[in-house]
This record gives structure tokens, C-alpha cells and sequence, in this order.
């Protein structure tokens, strides 16, 4: 139970690696808010978490839609402990080919969107330290003062956890992948520059790169790779998981222990990180 007392939220969290987090915060203690725009999966997956999860729409690329997320896990839950911001789009094609509408809504949402969501949210986190400092539960920085343990603050920093997914994709660029692979390296350089800036709040800011995952994502991503490279379909998939070290593609659920571990008080001392979980195909 690391999360226990913990308010989360998880964006693109109705599916895929999103939704292992979801399923893996809520064993651990934490109250999740699954943010999402697919309402009516984000709505079947928190009824089936006994209620220790409740759906919130989230466009991602709407700063109003943003702001009223914000507000509306604060309302029902009564503050922000942790951020995963998991919510991404994928794209690829020739450079040559590549649409100015293909750029903007990469970058709009899985950079763009992961940068104003991580904002509006460490406010909120940054006003929840200084409340708690107010009222006696922590000292400066964000520590726990003796005798809080009582307290919503709980244990450790109250201003927060905040994990960005990056990608090996924005480790190294991919001559198909050009977009993408900017829009994930910049996810990267993001939880750098944030990190660095918000730990001075008790915020830690850190990130997880997947490598190649079994989502439906992944699906799509196949489809592409045959249109492109002329292959069958599911032979990309199948190739790709075959030259993972660890023998086969990711799944959602291998994710999770890490986005535990960066959620929780054992990393406390780890920051501005992008941890890579991708079975040995990236080292950094």
C-alpha cells in the first residue's frame, strides 16, 4: 500500500499502460482520477475498481478543459498527490510526407498538452505545500513535521509527484517516426527543466520511456508500418518484439511497479529522471 491516502490523477488512463496504472495506484492505496476523453471506457473502468477510482474528461489540448479537470478532482477528492501524464498520440510517415496537421497534433497533445497539464497541476500542489505549512503539518520543502502523519498530508513531500511518459522513441530519432520521435525527446527535456524548477516545492518530476508496448496503439502503429514498408500486417509488431533483449514486446502491467516507485515516498531523492522500462532495448 505505497499510495495509501493518495490522490492521483492519470491521464489517457482508460486504456492501455494508462489504465495498468490506474488498476495498479488503486491496489496500492490511492484514489485515482481516470482523465480521459473515452468517457464511457474511463466510466466501465472506475466502476469496476469498487469505488477507489471516478472518471473525469479531459481534452488535453483545451487549457478550459485543463483548468475544469483541475477542478473537479480537487472538488470530488480534495486535492492532487500525483500526476501520470500518460495521455499521447502516435503518427508517422516519410519527412517528405509529413502534414503540417500531423506535426501540430502530436505536439499538441503529447507535448503541448503533457507541459499545461503538468502546470495546472503543480499549481495546485504548490498552493496544497503552502496550505499544509500554514497549518502546521509540514516544515519548508514540503517535509512532514512531526505529529502529521495523521493528517491528508501523509507521510513525505505534500507537494506531489508528477511522472511524464516519455518514449525510447525520443531517446534516438526514426527515419518513419520523425514527429513523434521529436514530440517524446521533448517530453524528456520537459521533465528535466521542470524537475529541476519544482523541486524547490516538494515537487518531484520524473518520467518513464516504454519501449515497444502491446497496446492498441501498437496495433495502429503495425498498420502503418505495412502501409509504409510494404510488409504484412502484424509482421512489424512481431519483428519488433522479437529483438527486444528481454524476448518479447511490454506490456501494460510491466509498467506499473515503475510508476509506483516514482509516485511513492521511496523516490523522494530521484529527480527530473526518464526512466527507461522497455526490457533492455534502450540504455542510458
Amino acid at each position: 500500500m505505497k499510495l495509501a491516502g493518495k490522490v492521483a490523477v492519470v491521464t489517457g488512463g482508460a486504456r492501455g499502460i494508462g489504465r495498468a496504472i490506474v488498476e495498479r495506484y488503486v491496489a496500492e492505496g490511492a484514489v485515482v482520477a481516470i482523465a480521459d476523453r473515452l468517457a464511457a471506457e474511463a466510466e466501465a473502468l472506475a466502476s469496476g475498481l469498487g469505488g477507489r477510482a471516478f472518471a473525469v474528461d479531459l481534452d488535453v489540448t483545451d487549457r478550459a478543459s485543463i483548468d475544469a479537470m483541475v477542478a473537479a478532482v480537487v472538488a470530488r477528492a480534495g486535492g492532487i498527490d500525483v500526476l501520470v501524464n500518460n495521455a499521447g498520440v502516435f503518427d508517422m510517415g516519410p519527412v517528405v510526407e509529413v502534414t503540417e496537421a500531423s506535426w501540430d497534433r502530436q505536439f499538441a497533445v503529447n507535448a503541448k498538452g503533457l507541459f499545461f497539464t503538468l502546470q495546472a497541476v503543480a499549481k495546485r500542489m504548490i498552493a496544497q505545500n503552502a496550505a499544509a505549512q500554514a497549518d502546521g503539518t509540514v516544515g519548508p520543502g514540503g517535509k512532514s513535521r512531526p505529529g502529521g502523519e495523521g493528517s491528508p498530508v501523509g507521510e513525505g513531500r505534500r507537494g506531489g509527484k508528477i511522472i511524464n511518459v516519455s518514449s525510447q522513441a525520443g531517446r534516438r530519432g526514426e527515419g518513419l517516426v520523425s514527429v513523434y520521435c521529436a514530440s517524446k525527446a521533448a517530453v524528456i527535456s520537459l521533465t528535466q527543466s521542470c524537475g529541476l524548477d519544482l523541486i524547490r516545492h516538494g515537487i518531484n518530476v520524473n518520467g518513464i520511456a516504454p519501449g515497444v508496448v502491446d497496446t492498441p496503439m501498437w496495433d495502429h502503429v503495425d498498420s502503418l508500418f505495412a502501409k509504409y514498408e510494404g510488409r504484412p500486417l502484424g509482421e512489424k509488431k512481431r519483428l519488433v518484439g522479437e529483438a527486444v533483449p528481454f524476448g518479447r514486446m511490454g506490456r501494460p502491467e510491466d509498467h506499473a511497479g515503475a510508476a509506483v516507485f516514482l509516485a511513492s515516498a521511496d523516490a523522494d531523492y530521484v529527480v527530473a529522471q526518464t526512466l527507461n522500462v522497455d526490457g533492455g532495448n534502450w540504455m542510458s
